[in-house]
C-alpha cells in the first residue's frame, strides 16, 4: 500500500519549515523500514517533540535517527522511545533527550532485542533521577560502553558510580565519563568475556552450515542484579541466548555460544510432538528433562560426531558428587553423553542401559518419558529431597526445556518458519464514496489483510433510522495481549502464560443510570463541599511572609504607616504565588465475575448493581474533580481468555457513551485478577500523570477454571501488583469478601486494602475513599 506524507498534513503544520524539510529527506528510507501503524507513530512523535518547545534541532534528531532504530530491531520500539523521550522532558535538558535519541541506534544495534531496549529506556529514566549530571558524559561514550558491557553490567557500573558520587558533582561527571580510575576499574570487573551481538552472525553461519536452515537468535538479559544471566531457552520456536558468556576453565565464550546453539537448535530440529506433563510430579518431569536432553543430542551427534566434543568439556559432574539430586541429575547428564565417564553408582548404571538398550527408538520422544518415570520412581530409594530451584543440571550449554513440555499447542510446521514475519493487518482509512463504491469481500474475516476504516457511521440509502454498524456490526476485538504469570511452587514466571483479550462493554439504556443520580441525590449532594475544596486553584498569592518572592505592597505601605506613626512594624511584608495543582491518572478496575450476579443479602438488589452505583458515584465526583480516570472491568474463562472491557477510558468525557457502557455491564465466568491488573497498569503506564492510582473493586479471591490450588493465583496477583508499582502505580483493593481479611493484607500490603463489611454502603464509601487517597 502506498503511504504518503501529505497523508499526514494535519500533523506536521506545526513543524518548522526546516524540520518539514528534514522529514520529507528522511520519508523514503522510512517508508522502507515502517509499516503504516509505526509510521503513524514516527509523526505523531516528532509532533509531539515539536510541542515540547525544545527546538528543531530535537525534531530533526527524531526524524533521523527513530527509523534506524525501528531497523536495528522492532517498530513497535518506536513508540516507547518517544515516550521516553517526553518522560524526560520535565527531568531533564532538551540537549540530554536529543544526545539519547542520536544514540538510540547504536543501543539497539548492541542490545540487538526489542525488550532490551525498552528495558534500556526504563534504565535510562531511573539514572537521571539519582545521577542527573551524569547521563550526558555517559550518553556520549555509549558505543565504547556498549562494546564491552551487557545491558546488566552497563546499570551496576552506572548506579555504583551514582551512589558513590550522589554529592559530589564533579567526581559524577568524571566517572560517567570513563576519566576516572575506579570508573575505568568498575568497567574492567563487569566486562564479560564474549557479547551475543558481536558472534552472532557467526553462530547463524555454524548452525545453517549444520542443518541447512535458518535459526533466529535473540539475546536475553537476566544480569540486572547478579552477574549471571538468564538461561538459554526456545520460546516461540526462536532461540533465546543469554546476552554475553565469560570464559569458563579455558574453554572460550564462542565456544560457550557454539555449544548453546546448537543443543537448542538440537531441540528444534529433533522435536516433532510435545511430551505430556500430565499427572507428573517435579522430580519426575526434572529426570525425563535429562533423558530427552540425551536423547537429541543422540541423533545431532549421529549425523555430526564433532558435536560430542563440543559439549562433553562442558559437562563437570564426578561420582564424588552425591550431596542432592542435583549431583544425580549431572552425573547422568555426563553418563548418557560421554562414554568415557565411568560412573559405577547402581542409578547411573541403569540409566545408561535403559538409554542404550533404545537407542534405535530415539526417533521418538516417548523413550524419554518411559526411562524418565522409570529412573525417577528408582531415586526415591537415595531419600534425598528435591527442590525444583536448586537441583537443575550445572552445564551452562543446556536450555531450561520449556520447549517440548505441552503446556502450549505444538505446531512443527511454525518451528520450522520461525523468525519469519507474516504480513501485518492494515487498517486504511478512506472516504465516504471510496466505502460506498468499494465491492465487499463476503468471505473475508477478523484476520483479513487490510480493512477499510470510515471515521463516521454510514446509513443505507432507505435510512432507516439505523445505521450498518448498528445492525450487521460487532465490538471489535483487540490484538491479543500475552503476559507473564508467577508460579510460586518453582519460584519462576511462566512467560506469556496468560492472554488478555481487550474490548469495549456493551451499551445498556441511559435510564439507569439517571435513576442511580436521583437515587443518591442526597449523597452528591453531602459530598458537594468535599469535592470543591479537592479541586485544583491554580495560582494562589500567600500573604504575610518574612521570606518570600517578591514584595506586598500593600503589606509595605502598612509598615512605612506605622514607621511614621512610631509603631513597631510588621516584618511580613513578602509574599509568594503558589500554583496549587493536581497531577493524578485513577483507573477503577472491576471484577465482573459470575458471583456479582448474586444478591446482596436481605436485599433485593444484586453486588453488581452495588458496583455499578457505586462507580456513578465516584465517576461524577471525580469528573467535578477534573483528574482523569477509566473505568474497566474484567473476568475470565481460563488462562488463554481474560476479557478486559473497556467502559469508559483516560480521554473521554463523562457523558453518553461511558455512561450507556456502565449501564450494559454483566457478570459472567471467573476472576483472573493478575493478568487483569497487568494489563490495567499498561494502561496506567502510558499516562504522563506524576501519581498513578489502580483501584480494584472485588467480590472475592482470585480464582479460575483452569487452577485448582487456591494459592497459585493469590500469589501471581501480588506479584502482578509488586510488577506494576515498579512503574509508580499505587494499587488499592475495596473487597466485598467479608474473608477477605484472610488473604488480602497478604496480596495489596497492609495499608492498601479495605474491606467493606456491609456491602449496600459501598456506593457512599468509594468516593470518599477516592477522595482520602488522591488528598
Amino acid at each position: 500500500m502506498a503511504i504518503n506524507l501529505d497523508d499526514y498534513a494535519e500533523y506536521i503544520e506545526d513543524l518548522s519549515e526546516h524540520s518539514r524539510s528534514a522529514l520529507k529527506s528522511a520519508w523514503q528510507d522510512a517508508v522502507k523500514v515502517l509499516s503504516p501503524r509505526g509510521l503513524d507513530n514516527y509523526i505523531k512523535g516528532a509532533g509531539a517533540l515539536r510541542r515540547l518547545g525544545k527546538g528543531d534541532s530535537l525534531v530533526e534528531t527524531w526524524i533521523e535517527h527513530a527509523p534506524l532504530v525501528a531497523k536495528e530491531v522492532s517498530e513497535d520500539v518506536v513508540g516507547e522511545l518517544a515516550t521516553a523521550a517526553l518522560t524526560l522532558a520535565s527531568k531533564t535538558s532538551g540537549v540530554v533527550i536529543e544526545l539519547l535519541l542520536a544514540t538510540a541506534p547504536t543501543a539497539a544495534k548492541r542490545l540487538g532485542d526489542a525488550q532490551l531496549f525498552v528495558n534500556y529506556l526504563q534504565f535510562i529514566n531511573s539514572l537521571i533521577a539519582q545521577a542527573p549530571r551524569g547521563v550526558r558524559p555517559m550518553l556520549e561514550k555509549l558505543d565504547v560502553l556498549l562494546q564491552q558491557l551487557t545491558l546488566g553490567g552497563l546499570r551496576r557500573w552506572a548506579l555504583w558510580g551514582a551512589h558513590a558520587h550522589r554529592t559530589d558533582y564533579e567526581a559524577q561527571i568524571l566517572y560517567f565519563a570513563l576519566e576516572s580510575k575506579e570508573s575505568l576499574a568498575m568497567v574492567q570487573k563487569e566486562r564479560k568475556g564474549t557479547l551475543l551481538v558481536d558472534v552472532q552472525r557467526r553462530i547463524n553461519m555454524y548452525l545453517r552450515a549444520l542443518w541447512g536452515r535458518d535459526f533466529f537468535m535473540r539475546p536475553t538479559s537476566g544480569d540486572f542484579e547478579t552477574r549471571e544471566g538468564y538461561k538459554p531457552f526456545i520460546e516461540d520456536y526462536l532461540l533465546h541466548l543469554p546476552d554475553a558468556f565469560d570464559d569458563l576453565d579455558g574453554v572460550p565464550g564462542l565456544e560457550l555460544y557454539r555449544a548453546a546453539a546448537a543443543h537448542c537448535a538440537a531441540h528444534v530440529v529433533e522435536t516433532r510432538t510435545p511430551i505430556s506433563a500430565e499427572a507428573l510430579n517435579p522430580l519426575q518431569m526434572a529426570v525425563i528433562s535429562v533423558i530427552e536432553d540425551a536423547r537429541v543430542e543422540s541423533l545431532s551427534i549421529r549425523r555430526f560426531p564433532g558435536l560430542k566434543v563440543l559439549w562433553s568439556k562442558l559437562h563437570t559432574a564426578t561420582p564424588a558428587m552425591n550431596a542432592s539430586v542435583g549431583d544425580y541429575l549431572n552425573r547422568l547428564a555426563r553418563a548418557l553423553l560421554d562414554d568415557a565417564y565411568a560412573d559405577a553408582d547402581p542409578w547411573i548404571v541403569e540409566g545408561r542401559a535403559l538409554f542404550a538398550r533404545s537407542v534405535d527408538a530415539l526417533c521418538d520422544n516417548q523413550i524419554s518419558w518411559d526411562i524418565g518415570v522409570t529412573l525417577a520412581h528408582k531415586l526415591l530409594d537415595k531419600r534425598l529431597p528435591f527442590n525444583a530451584r536448586s537441583d537443575v543440571l550445572t552445564a551452562p550449554y543446556r536450555d531450561d526445556n520449556r520447549y517440548f513440555w505441552e503446556f502450549e499447542e505444538f505446531d512443527f510446521d511454525k518451528a520450522a518458519n520461525a523468525g519469519y514475519e507474516s504480513i501485518k493487518q492494515v487498517r486504511k482509512h478512506v472516504s465516504v464514496m471510496e466505502m460506498a463504491n468499494e465491492v465487499d469481500v463476503e468471505n473475508a474475516g477478523d484476520d483479513a489483510e487490510e480493512i477499510w476504516v470510515l471515521d463516521t457511521e454510514m446509513f443505507p440509502y432507505e435510512d432507516m433510522g439505523r445505521s450498518f454498524n448498528d445492525m450487521w456490526g460487532k465490538e471489535p476485538q483487540s490484538e491479543p495481549f500475552h503476559y507473564a504469570e508467577w508460579d510460586y511452587q518453582i519460584q519462576l514466571e511462566r512467560p506469556a502464560w496468560a492472554t488478555v483479550l481487550e474490548r469495549r462493554g456493551r451499551t445498556g439504556e441511559l435510564a439507569i443510570i439517571d435513576a442511580i443520580a436521583a437515587q443518591y441525590k442526597r449523597e452528591i449532594h453531602r459530598m458537594k463541599f468535599l469535592l470543591d475544596a479537592m479541586q485544583p486553584q491554580g495560582v494562589q498569592r500567600i500573604r504575610k511572609l518574612e521570606d518570600g518572592d517578591e514584595i506586598d505592597i500593600n503589606a509595605a505601605v502598612t509598615g512605612f504607616i506605622d514607621m511614621r506613626m512610631g509603631h513597631q512594624p510588621d516584618p511580613r511584608i513578602m509574599m509568594r504565588s503558589v500554583r496549587k495543582t493536581r497531577d493524578f491518572s485513577i483507573l477503577v478496575l472491576l471484577d465482573l465475575s459470575e458471583s456479582t450476579n448474586e444478591k446482596v443479602a436481605g436485599q433485593d438488589y444484586t453486588v453488581l448493581d452495588l458496583t455499578r452505583q457505586a462507580c456513578v458515584l465516584l465517576a461524577d465526583a471525580i469528573s467535578k474533580v477534573g483528574d482523569p480516570f477509566a473505568i474497566h472491568g474484567f473476568c475470565s474463562d481460563g488462562r488463554h481468555e481474560v476479557q478486559y472491557l473497556r467502559f469508559k477510558d483516560f480521554d473521554q468525557e463523562w457523558s453518553g457513551e461511558p455512561k450507556a457502557r456502565l449501564a450494559g455491564m454483566t457478570g459472567q465466568l471467573s476472576t483472573r485478577m493478575g493478568a487483569a491488573i497487568r494489563h490495567a497498569g499498561h494502561h496506567l503506564k502510558l499516562q504522563r500523570s506524576a501519581k498513578k492510582l489502580l483501584i480494584v473493586i472485588t467480590d472475592g479471591e482470585p480464582a479460575d477454571i483452569d487452577v485448582r490450588d487456591p494459592q497459585y493465583l493469590r500469589f501471581d496477583t501480588k506479584k502482578a501488583v509488586e510488577d506494576v508499582a515498579k512503574h509508580g502505580v499505587v494499587t488499592y483493593c475495596m473487597s466485598l469478601d467479608p474473608r477477605a481479611d484472610q488473604y488480602v493484607s497478604r496480596i495489596f500490603g497492609q495499608k492498601n486494602f479495605m474491606v467493606v463489611d456491609h456491602v449496600q454502603r459501598l456506593p457512599e464509601k468509594l468516593p470518599l475513599l477516592y477522595a482520602g487517597l488522591t488528598r
